[in-house]
């Protein structure tokens, strides 16, 4: 089993930057693969971006490439997501996700999951 906890979720105004984190415990082989989701009030999950932790490729959504970058730091077996150029319609509750499937921006690909962090962008 794998437990996941985020931070670093806050409020900024549009054109800013936040990064989360999600530090990661457990199995490594059940969150070789880990990815950032967020959800809207009234809207579905989105998968935002996807990590393979091994080789390091990854995968992002149209709507955040060029803006957010997702990388690990493997001593501290923590996943970030960087994040610049804010804009309202990123405003959501973030979630890190893991799992050993593959990387992927589907929410079916991951088993386990975090509580969250929220994240508000004011125009």
């Amino acid at each position: 089993q794998v437990q996941l906890a985020e931070s670093g979720g806050g409020s900024v105004q549009a054109g800013g930057a936040l990064r989360l984190s999600c530090a990661a415990s457990g199995s490594r082989y059940s969150r070789r693969f880990m990815a950032w989701f967020r959800q809207a009030p009234g809207k579905e999950r989105e998968g935002v971006a996807a990590i393979d932790t091994v080789y390091l490729s990854t995968w992002y959504a149209d709507s955040v490439k060029g803006r957010f970058t997702i990388s690990q730091d493997n001593a501290k077996n923590t996943v970030y997501l960087q994040m610049n150029n804010l804009q309202p319609e990123d405003t959501a509750m973030y979630y890190c996700a893991a799992g050993p499937r593959g990387v992927s921006l589907r929410d079916d690909f991951y088993r386990d999951w975090g509580r969250g962090t929220q994240v508000t962008v004011s125009s």
